[in-house]
């Protein structure tokens, strides 16, 4: 990889041969108790108020671990494709199939955030992220995804966060160190550029006070002592050199 750039890596560890892969359906939820033999709805019992039906509030969603790892190898295989906006459905369906408590999830929700960052889709790109890293705290590739969107999204500051966290966690990686560098260095000037405009809006708010009694801070000169570190403030009529 260039320096100064993170080197790209594959979605997940595995990304099998591309194959063509028809739309997958979503997991079907059956509803215990929703119908009778007949294809009726039970009849609802008590004093005029609502029954629970069919046991409906014991109903828990189906999950199937099996299906979702088939959604990710499909989304690795639009992945390669090139094809972002299937691979992210597929990643998608992955995390409909998979159980809440799963570690898969993680893995689903980085690839997705993968997919997200081709799309320029960078907030929800973050929010995948950090919802693997709940599940992962040492993810190294969700870190540099979210460190990615959050450089698009100009969070130079959150950036550095991550790109220091990758750097810790792979201490041996020089390309880690040299991100790390470069986006330290990215915030500096970004964190010159708003001291200015700060510099310069509170300059034009002292002119405007200072102009009623026809004067501007172009009248005051500030000069360092360089013994003590402080500054002595001097009133010039015409004007500082």
């Amino acid at each position: 990889a260039p320096p100064g750039t993170m080197a790209a890596d594959p979605v997940d560890e595995e990304i099998p041969k591309f194959e063509e892969v028809t739309d997958v359906a979503s997991p079907a939820v059956d509803v215990p108790g929703a119908t009778d033999e007949t294809g009726a709805a039970p009849a609802v019992e008590g004093n005029d108020e609502v029954a629970e039906l069919g046991g409906l509030g014991s109903w828990e969603p189906e999950y199937d671990l099996g299906k979702a790892q088939e959604a990710k190898a499909q989304g690795n295989s639009f992945f390669v494709a090139c094809d972002w906006q299937r691979a992210a459905d597929a990643y998608t369906e992955a995390l409909m199939w998979a159980p809440p408590d799963a570690q898969e999830r993680a893995v689903y929700h980085s690839n997705r955030a993968a997919c997200l960052l081709k799309l320029e889709q960078f907030e929800p790109a973050v929010e995948d992220c950090s919802a693997a890293l709940e599940l992962d705290a040492g993810y190294v590739k969700a870190l540099g995804r979210r460190a990615q969107a959050y450089e698009k999204l100009d969070k130079l500051t959150e950036a550095v966060a991550d790109a220091k966290a990758i750097a810790e966690l792979d201490a041996t990686s020089r390309a880690a160190k040299t991100n790390v560098e470069r986006l330290e260095k990215l915030e500096a000037e970004k964190l010159e550029r708003e001291k200015e405009e700060m510099l310069g809006k509170l300059k034009d708010l002292g002119n405007m006070f200072l102009g009623n009694f026809g004067m501007s801070l172009d009248n005051f000169k500030a000069t360092k002592d360089e013994s003590t570190g402080s500054y002595n403030i001097s009133y010039e009529p015409n004007g500082a050199a």
